[in-house]
């Protein structure tokens, strides 16, 4: 284990504290990990929401009637599996949902609170979220395009969990983390984690180094052939 951290805990604390997306995201370019942001529309819903954890994948697809009498199961249930997926959730982990078109919510007040009940650290939906001032005052972390009251029950289901999904051709597998702040939402490779996280956490010391150095008149050229950071 690595000595800066003995576990998730411990890491997710040390980034809460001491990092941010853009960093993050600079070390994963230099280990050529270019395509690990997911698409610029997933915001927080309010600025100061940040979420670290590990993925719990939820795949959604757009149904045309609430309860069908398909060749699947999962055609007749409210909802699909997002219920089953709902209380799947571990401590730290965020759920994050993609398949389905922007014509509904994919996330909303009573899903955050059970959520947060499980000990879940966020929620991340590649659509909409409902119920905002619900959700901000419960103070759960919650990433989406925004919000929009139209509902799912009647046009998405949840077709299956804890599988591989993409979002804007960025690949998520279960248990992978993401980090999110203001500035977007990134996924940290489980196999390149620990690497990831320890040069993030150097690159932070660097750039206060910098940021010092500049405050105090060093010109952009000279700190950047200083630190090599800017």
């Amino acid at each position: 284990m690595n000595p800066l951290w003995a576990n998730d805990e411990e890491l997710f604390t040390l980034a809460r504290q001491k990092l941010f997306t853009a960093v993050v995201g600079d070390v994963m370019d230099k280990l050529n990990l270019r395509r690990q942001f997911l698409p610029p529309q997933i915001q927080p819903l309010e600025r100061r929401m940040m979420a670290i954890g590990r993925a719990l994948t939820v795949l959604e697809a757009d149904f045309f009637e609430e309860l069908a009498a398909g060749h699947s199961s999962v055609s007749g249930k409210p909802f699909g599996l997002m219920l089953e997926a709902l209380d799947d959730l571990n401590t730290n982990e965020i759920y994050v949902c993609t398949g389905a078109s922007p014509r509904y919510a994919l996330w909303g007040e009573l899903m955050s609170l059970r959520a947060q009940r499980c000990g879940a650290a966020g929620a991340v939906v590649d659509g909409y979220s409902r119920d905002t001032h619900g959700i901000v005052e419960l103070r759960f972390p919650t990433f989406s395009y925004g919000a929009y009251a139209q509902d799912q029950g009647p046009r998405g289901k949840v077709i299956d969990f804890r599988v591989p999904i993409e979002i804007g051709g960025t690949r998520i597998q279960p248990g992978d983390i993401l980090f999110g702040d203001v500035d977007g939402v990134c996924v940290v490779p489980r196999a390149a984690e620990e690497e990831v996280f320890v040069r993030a956490l150097e690159k932070a010391r660097g750039e206060k180094k910098v940021r010092k150095a500049i405050e105090d008149g060093m010109s952009a050229k000279e700190a950047f052939e200083t630190f090599g950071i800017m």
